[in-house]
Formats: C-alpha cells, structure tokens, sequence
C-alpha cells in the first residue's frame, strides 16, 4: 500500500506541473493576443492568481451549497459521527464538519482547503445500505483525502481548469475582432494559435483534471486500507455501489469529481470522460495488494 501511494503522489505532481505549464502556455498566447505588452501578461497572471485566491477560498462551501447538503450534529446521527470522529482521531486529523445529502444513490465526498476547514458528506442512501465496516471503509477514504491534501488539489486544478477555458473562450472571440488586422505580420500566424488553442484548450484541461482526480481516487482508497487494516470493508462497499449504482439525483458536473463514485448518469455526455476509476479496478487493485501484503 506504501509503495502505491508514493507512485500516486510522483504521478500527481507529474500532473499538476503539465497542468501549470499548460495554462502558462495559454496565459503566454493570450498575452501575444492582445499585443504582447508586459502590463497585459501581468494583469492576466494578476487576475489569475485572484481568481484562484478566491476558489481556493469558497470552493469548499460552493461545493456543499450546490449538492444541497445540510450540516448535522452528533444528536442528528451518533452512527455516522462516531465512525467519523474515530476514524480523525485514528488519522491525527481535526474533527471534520459533518453533512448529510437526502438522496437515495449510496455516496459521499470531501471538501475544504486544509484539514482544518475540511468537510465531509454521506448520501442518505450511504447511510441506509452501508453497515458499519463499509461505512468505516467509505470515509477513511473519504478522509484520506484531507488527509493527503486532495482537496486542495482538487480545487487548484478546477480553478486552473476555468482559467483555461476562459482564457479560450476569450481568443475565439477575440479572433473575429483581429481577423481584419494585417498590420502585425504574424497576426496570422496568431490568429491560427488562438483558434486551435481555444478549440483544445477546454479538453485537453478536463483531460489533466480528470488525470489527477484518478489518481487521487486510487491513493484515497489505498490511504483507507491502511487506516482502517480492514481493507474488505471499503471492498465491501464498492461492490455494493457496483450493484446499485451511484447516480444522483441531483445533477453536477463540476463536482463530480469529489465524490466517491461517478454521481452522473451514464448516458450524460459528461459521463464519457469519467471523473473516476471504474469501480472494478478500484476492487481489483484492493485485492490485489491485499494479497500481496
């Protein structure tokens, strides 16, 4: 299990630095659209940095809001609490804010910037089918992420995501505007850039976000094994979302990405370029270093 959170991590910071160095790209292009001026680069690296400052901050609480989660205290469900608290205690971690989704699809998900303004949420449907070892296994993952900092992660790699495809939406627009403009020689050349990057941008984005959401899927579960040394349990609970399923009733695609399992519907669009593993590898992988423990 070691061994497979290092790979995780080295591939994740791999990641994270192709995904910088794309919007640097982006960010660079858009500069020469707009003329090239060094005041130009720095307000677009200005207005950025803002931006990210500001998902960074109120991401965690957008994310609950739009899900409708509803904050609980321990009175509301000593069960799921009391697996909560001790699975903190066991991790080292701040006692996370709790909530509830009322919906019937068994899932759950974490968010905040840091582990001391981390939250975490379980899907009344998660509470119903799960007992208390597969519970355990649902939210050691689930903390896992705090506790590896994915969270942030997430939410730096959504903000850089939005960055992106406003930067291309921006330089399409801006391509009809300058089309007729011949007095920059390589005004073609681009205007042939700004096209192509604003036609690739939005996917190859939501492809390294996707790429590091993976990765981050695969580490939690490894992290929840380790912290539980009951790996059958989140077994057990996967195979159980694998026969029921874990599409929510409320639909959101930008975050999809934080839950346990794919909360979309299979025949969405957004669904063909899955936030997650498929549940049976994330079973086979389980077993397979359960086996070789």
């Amino acid at each position: 299990m070691y061994s497979d959170i290092a790979a995780n991590k080295r591939k994740t910071v791999i990641i994270m630095a192709l995904f910088v160095a794309f919007v640097a790209l982006i960010a660079w292009l858009f500069n020469q659209y707009l003329g090239g001026q060094p005041s130009t680069f720095y307000g677009v690296v200005i207005g950025t940095l803002i931006y990210a400052v500001i998902t960074y901050f109120a991401g965690g609480r957008m994310a609950l809001a739009v899900n409708g989660a509803q904050e609980i205290q321990k009175k509301d469900n000593p069960r799921l609490w009391r697996i909560i608290e001790n699975l903190s205690i066991t991790d080292g971690l701040p006692m996370p804010r709790v909530f509830v989704i009322n919906d019937p699809a068994p899932n759950a998900f974490a968010t905040g910037r840091d582990p001391k303004h981390a939250a975490v949420c379980a899907t009344t449907g998660l509470l119903e089918i799960m007992d208390d070892n597969e519970l355990m296994g649902v939210f050691a993952h689930e903390l896992g992420h705090v506790k590896n900092y994915d969270i942030r992660v997430s939410m730096i790699a959504f903000a850089l995501t939005a960055v992106i495809s406003l930067f291309a939406d921006i330089m399409l627009r801006l391509t009809w505007f300058r089309g007729n403009d011949r007095e920059d020689n390589n005004n073609g050349v681009f205007m042939l850039l700004g096209i192509v990057a604003a036609l690739l941008a939005p996917l190859v984005a939501l492809m390294i976000q996707l790429a590091i959401s993976r990765q981050r899927e695969y580490l939690a579960d490894a992290t929840s094994a380790l912290t539980t040394r009951y790996p059958e349990g989140l077994i057990s609970a996967l195979r159980k979302i694998q026969h029921t399923g874990s599409v929510m009733q409320r639909q959101n695609t930008a975050t999809a990405h934080l839950f346990f399992a794919n909360p979309l519907r299979a025949h969405s669009l957004t669904a063909l370029f899955s936030t997650h593993p498929p549940v049976a590898d994330r079973i086979a992988r389980l077993e397979h270093a359960e086996d070789h423990a």
